[in-house]
Formats: structure tokens, sequence, C-alpha cells
């Protein structure tokens, strides 16, 4: 066991450690540049994916806003509650600056990976799609690069489904527990069997409960923030100062001054939007769109509510109150969130708290569980593959609930996330030039005054792209001659 550790600490230095977040900075400040800003001249378009039929009306389909509920469910969990308190901790007010500029560099890492996930997406025997990293490597690069796809599918199992699905069991039953004293064999049982009725319904049933469950959420939570600004918007410019001021090292809250603020905004702000490390766009496959970008779009505006809405609300709640002290030790993590939140309007939060994070780990486990199920089936396409994933997934969130020392699977779930980066990131940079032609054939429809254009996969013969997955396309639609 202490071999395999060491392995895998090694494998963390050497990716997280000193490697990833500048590749990952670097690449999505090269994609912005060069695709010209394109996540700031969409922006607007993105809020459209929030009306009903809004692209198609195809009930048999997983539409765009459904996909997009997924991907936030999914990037929405543990890193905007607890991930926040720890950068703020750490790195001082300034890392919320970072963490806001990282994310609106990571739009567009997002909304490229999404773009080609969806250009290379298959339709499965039973008319659903199924894309991502994994199918975008094959397909865009070829059988010679199936080596690299494989890497990535199975450290896209180990490291979402198996570790990050047992460390969300944790974070539940441990607010359960502690908030209310409800035991976590209780909150474990709860989980599993609410886990397993969402599993066995495969993507439909995932999609139809993140359409619930991600406006619910998301709504409570940011609206319990705002009551909490409200009750001190007169604190309010001096907090945004003091987070401007620390993060360009005008003002010192902790040790390391505008090192910590920039290197814990980016890590933490990376963790939590996952712009760039290749999950989401197993999620933005799945939509039934008219054109790739228009899904590229939807999951660029995914990475700012979860950081530029969510994440900010967090911080706000920490920063407006007493409990935070800038270079004190003793509170961090959830923790200093709930007690953040009591501070300001009483006891009953720490059970609005306790609810929000149940609902938030909850949308992770079928997120991170999809991303499992996909990645297998892109190795094999036996049914008892599938059902045994399924019982598994189910065990670990039950196990990851009523072991205390659960966390300990980040020993190798976060290093197998950070091959699964590189991958991603190798492959993206492969695939940009074909990105990019994408996004020119989107932005050439609108100057025609295509109000949603098309793609039609007739326009780009030498890409390997699935025709039955673009019904609409004008070729699918001409009589066979």
């Amino acid at each position: 066991m202490g071999f395999l550790d060491t392995i895998f600490n090694a494998i963390n230095d050497l990716t997280w450690g000193w490697a990833l977040v500048p590749f990952l900075v670097v690449l999505g400040v090269f994609f912005t540049v060069a695709s010209d800003f394109v996540q700031f001249r969409f922006f607007k378009r993105m809020f459209n994916v929030l009306r009903a039929g809004s692209e198609t009306d195809d009930p048999t389909k997983i539409s765009a806003r459904e996909a997009l509920f997924v991907s936030v469910g999914g990037r929405v969990g543990g890193g905007n509650i607890a991930g926040v308190a720890v950068a703020i901790t750490a790195g001082g007010p300034g890392a919320v600056f970072w963490m806001w500029a990282i994310a609106l560099v990571g739009m567009c890492s997002g909304l490229i990976e999404a773009t080609l996930a969806q250009a290379y997406k298959r339709t499965s025997a039973a008319g659903d799609y199924r894309g991502g990293p994994a199918r975008s490597i094959i397909h865009g690069l070829g059988e010679n690069y199936r080596w690299l796809a494989i890497i990535y599918a199975v450290c896209l199992i180990a490291s979402f489904a198996i570790g990050f699905n047992a460390f969300q069991g944790n974070t539940v039953a441990g607010a359960a527990q502690d908030s209310m004293g409800i035991p976590r064999v209780a909150t474990g049982a709860l989980l599993a069997v609410l886990t397993g009725i969402i599993v066995f319904g495969g993507i439909h049933r995932i999609a139809k409960a993140a359409d619930v469950i991600i406006p619910v959420m998301a709504i409570g939570y940011i609206g319990m923030a705002l009551i909490i600004i409200l009750l001190n918007i007169t604190s309010l410019p001096g907090v945004i100062w003091d987070i401007v001021a620390n993060a360009f090292g005008f003002r010192e809250a902790v040790a390391g001054g505008m090192g910590a603020a920039i290197a814990n905004g980016l890590r933490r702000g990376l963790f939590s939007n996952e712009a760039g490390l290749g999950s989401a766009p197993n999620v933005a496959a799945t939509a039934y769109n008219l054109h790739p970008v228009s899904q590229g779009i939807t999951q660029s505006f995914s990475v700012f509510i979860d950081t530029i809405v969510i994440c900010s609300c967090t911080a706000f709640v920490i920063l407006l109150g007493d409990v935070y002290q800038p270079g004190a030790e003793g509170i961090d993590g959830v923790a200093l969130t709930q007690q953040s939140m009591v501070n300001h309007v009483g006891t009953w939060a720490q059970y609005f708290l306790t609810f929000a994070i149940l609902l938030f780990s909850f949308s992770s486990i079928m997120y991170n569980y999809y991303l499992g199920e996909n990645a297998l089936t892109f190795m094999t396409e036996k049914p008892v593959a599938l059902l045994v994933l399924r019982i598994a997934i189910i065990g670990i969130v039950f196990l990851g609930a009523t072991a205390p020392g659960a966390t300990v699977v980040f020993s190798f779930s976060d290093p197998m996330m950070g091959i699964l980066a590189i991958v991603n990131l190798l492959a993206l940079m492969m695939l940009f030039p074909i990105a990019q032609r994408l996004i020119r054939d989107f932005r050439d429809q609108i100057r025609r005054g295509v109000a949603k254009p098309i793609f039609d996969p007739a326009d780009f013969p030498d890409l390997d792209v699935d025709p039955g997955a673009w019904p609409d396309a004008p070729s699918a639609r001409r009589p066979a001659e």
C-alpha cells in the first residue's frame, strides 16, 4: 500500500503539483485569444437555453437545457461550499478574484471541448447520443490514438465514478451527522437507495431529475446569499475592494500575499468549474442540438453559473461576516461557510446548508455516475459490465457515507484526474483547428441572418461525423437521389 501511495503522490506532484494548473491557464488564454474571445461574443446567447424549447422540441431526446443542468449539477458541489472557504483561508480574499479570472478564461475551454464532443458524438442503438473526449479522440484523431482514449476512459471511471462519488457520500453524511445528529449509516442507506433509482433509469432519468433538482438547488442557495448580501449591503463595496486589493498585493491578508491568492484561486477555481478537465463534455454530447457550437455556448454558461455566480455567493457570505479572520488558524472548509451563515441569519441556517449540501452532492453523484457509464460503454458494450458498474456505484456511495475516512480516495482520484486532464488538453490542442472551423461556420450563419445556425455534415466531408446525429441538417432532409 505504501508503494502505491508513493506512485500516486508522484503522479499528483507531476500533474497538479506544478504542471497542470499553468497548462490549463495558458491553454485557456490561447483558446480565448485565438477564437477572438468567443465566450464573450456569444455571452447573450447563453441565456437562451433557459427557455424551454429554445433549440429543439423532441421529447424523446435530451435537451440542451437538461444537459446544461446535469453538467451544472456535476460542477456545483463541495467545491462551491467548502472549496471556496479553503481558497479564502489559504489565499485570502484575493483568491476570489483569481477564481473569477480563471472562470472567464475557462468558459472558452469549456466551449471548445463541448463543441468537439457534440461534433463527434454517436447515435446509440436506443437513439440516444454518446460522446466526449474518448470518442473525439477516436473519430477526430484516428484509431492510432485509441490507446490515449482508453487511458482517458480508465482515469474518468477511477476519479469521478469511484473516487469522487465516495467523497460526495462522505460529505453529505458528515454534514447530516454534525448538524442534525443523523447516523452515517442512515444517510448512507438513503443515498444508496436514491442513487439506485436514478442510475438504473439511465441518462434520461438523470436528465429529468437534474431538470428539477438543479433549479431548486441553485435558486435556493443564491436566494439565501442575496438575503445575506442585502442585509450587509453597506459593507459590500469594502469587501469587493478587499478582494481586488488582496488579489494584486496591495493588502496582504495571509502569508504568501499575492502568490498565495493566485495559486489558491486558480486551483480551487479549476477544481470547481472543471473547465478543460474533460469531464463535462461527456454530458454535453448527450444533447439534441442544431449545431455543435450551440451546445458549446451552453456548456460555457455552466462554467459561468458555477464560479461567477455560485462560488461568488459563498465568498460573499464568508467575507461579509465576522467568523472569517484573515491569517487566523482554526475554522476551515464547510465549517467556515456554515458558521458564517449562522452568524448572518441564525442557527437555522446550518440546517439549510445541510439540505443544500445534500442536493449539491446528490446532483454530483448522478453526474459522476454518468461519466463512468459513458467511459465504460466506450470500452465495452456488454450489458453485464454496465450492471456491475451500477451496483458498484451504489455500494461506493454507501461505503463513502459510512466511513469517516473516505476522503482517503483523493490519494488516487486526484492523480487520476490529473492524467485525465492532461490527455484531454493534448487532444484539445490537436483538435482545436476543427473547433475553429465549427465556430467559423456558426458565425458565418449568424452574419447571414440565420437565427438558429444548423450544422450540416455534408459541409465537412473530411470529418468523421455521424450523419444520423444531425437529423435537422439540410442534407439529411434532401430526398435520396
